[in-house]
C-alpha cells in the first residue's frame, strides 16, 4: 500500500496521471493531504471509479504518538512510534513564531562527543513520509499552525537527502505547508559533497554545526571533521552563499567549559570565518547522563561573544529551552534499534576526503 505522504506534489501528478487523472485533481488532493485531512475525505471531487481503487492502493496513516510531554517553559516533546524505532519532534513556541524541530534519522552516524543522539547509534534513515508526518502531526494536534521548520533533530539530513529533499518541498509547497524558505532551516555538521546538492536544488536557508575552529579540536569533538576538515567545510560554505547571494549561514557553536570556550578559540573562530556572510549562535552545553563535557559559565559565553562582535561578527546566543523533558539542542535520543554506534562502526569512512 503506497503512503501518500511520501510524494511531494510533482510525484503525486505523476501518481494521478498514471490513473488517467488530470494534474489538478493531484493538487486538489495534496492541499487536502497537507491541510489534514484523511482518506476518503482528500478524495472527494475525484471520478468515483477511482475511489475504491484508491482507497485500497494508499494510505496517508498519522504517526503514532508514544510520549507527549509539555516542559515548564511550553515546549512541547512527541516520541512518534516509526518502524522499529521512536524519534523525538520539538515544538518551540513563541508569541510570533511556532518553531518545529524535526528528526531526520532514527540516531546518528556521526558521534558528535557533545550530542546525545550521536552517543546512542544509528539505525536508519527516515522516510519522507516519516519526516513530513512530524510536522502534519504537529499542526493536527494544536491549534496554531507551524510558521518555521529546523532540520536540527535526530540525526544529519545531509546523510538522508532522498528523503529530505522531497520533504523540503512539500513544506515550502504554495499548496501543501506553504512555509517561506527563509523559514526553513537545515542543520549539517559538514557533509561536504551534499551540501552543493542542498544549494542546487533548494533555497532553504544554512546552519552549520562548527563547534571548534580548528581542526584538531574538531576531529576530537565531531568526528566527521576527520573526512571532511575544516578548509572543505568553508569551501562549501563560500560557494553555498555564492549560489545564495542574499542569504547567510548560521554557525552553531555549543560552549564546552575549557574545551572551546577560551579567549584563543574566540580568535580562532574570527580569523576562519572572516568577512563571511553569517551569524554565530553560541549555544550553552546542554547535558545529559554520562556526558563528557560541562557547560561554559555565563561570564564566559557572554565574553566570547564580545570577542566576536568586536570583530563584527554578528553573535547571538540561544535560549535554553525544554531542557527539563530533555528537549533542548543536543538532548534528543527516542528509543532507537541502533545498527552501528557511529564513526566507530564505519558509517562515514574517518580518512581525510580529497578536496
Amino acid at each position: 500500500m503506497q503512503n501518500l505522504l511520501d510524494y511531494d506534489h510533482a510525484a503525486l501528478t505523476d501518481f494521478f496521471q498514471q490513473r488517467g487523472c488530470k494534474s489538478y485533481r493531484a493538487t486538489q488532493v495534496f492541499r487536502r493531504l497537507h491541510r489534514g485531512q484523511n482518506a476518503p475525505d482528500i478524495f472527494a471531487d475525484l471520478p468515483k471509479s477511482l475511489h475504491a481503487d484508491l482507497l485500497a492502493e494508499t494510505h496517508c496513516p498519522p504517526l503514532p504518538v508514544a510520549a507527549d510531554n509539555t516542559a515548564a517553559d511550553g515546549v512541547r516533546k512527541w516520541l512518534f512510534d516509526t518502524a522499529n524505532d521512536r524519534i523525538e519532534t520539538v515544538l518551540i513556541p513563541e508569541i510570533s513564531r511556532q518553531t518545529l524541530c524535526i528528526s531526520s534519522q532514527a540516531g546518528c552516524a556521526l558521534a558528535c562527543r557533545f550530542c546525545l543522539t550521536g552517543k546512542q547509534g544509528f539505525s536508519r534513515n527516515l522516510s519522507v513520509a516519516e519526516i513530513i508526518g512530524q510536522l502534519r502531526q504537529a499542526n493536527a494536534m494544536q491549534e496554531r499552525r507551524v510558521t518555521n521548520v529546523v532540520m536540527m533533530g535526530m540525526g544529519e539530513p545531509l546523510l538522508n537527502l532522498e528523503a529530505v529533499l522531497p520533504a523540503l518541498r512539500t513544506m515550502t509547497d504554495p499548496h501543501g505547508y506553504a512555509l517561506s524558505p527563509k523559514r526553513v532551516t537545515v542543520s549539517t555538521a559538514g557533509v561536504v559533497p551534499a551540501m552543493a546538492r542542498l544549494s542546487a536544488e533548494t533555497n532553504v536557508a544554512l546552519a552549520v554545526s562548527l563547534h571548534a575552529a580548528t581542526d584538531s579540536l574538531r576531529d576530537d569533538i565531531m568526528p566527521i571533521n576527520r573526512k571532511y576538515p575544516l578548509a572543505m567545510l568553508m569551501k562549501a560554505c563560500n560557494h553555498y552563499l555564492q549560489e545564495h547571494p542574499r542569504a547567510f549561514i548560521t554557525f552553531e557553536y555549543v560552549m564546552l567549559d575549557n574545551i572551546n570556550d577560551s579567549h584563543a578559540c574566540a580568535r580562532d573562530l574570527i580569523r576562519l570565518l572572516g568577512n563571511m556572510r553569517c551569524k554565530i549562535n553560541l549555544i550553552p552545553f546542554n547535558t545529559f547522563a554520562d556526558a563528557p563535557y560541562t557547560p561554559s559559565s555565563k561570564k564566559t559565553i557572554f565574553a566570547f561573544r564580545d570577542i566576536l562582535m568586536k570583530s563584527n561578527l554578528m553573535t547571538t546566543i540561544r535560549k535554553t529551552r525544554g531542557s527539563d523533558i530533555l528537549a533542548a539542542c543536543g538532548q534528543l535520543a527516542g528509543e532507537v534499534q541502533a545498527r552501528t554506534m557511529g564513526l566507530a562502526a564505519g558509517e562515514v569512512p574517518l580518512t581525510r576526503a580529497s578536496s
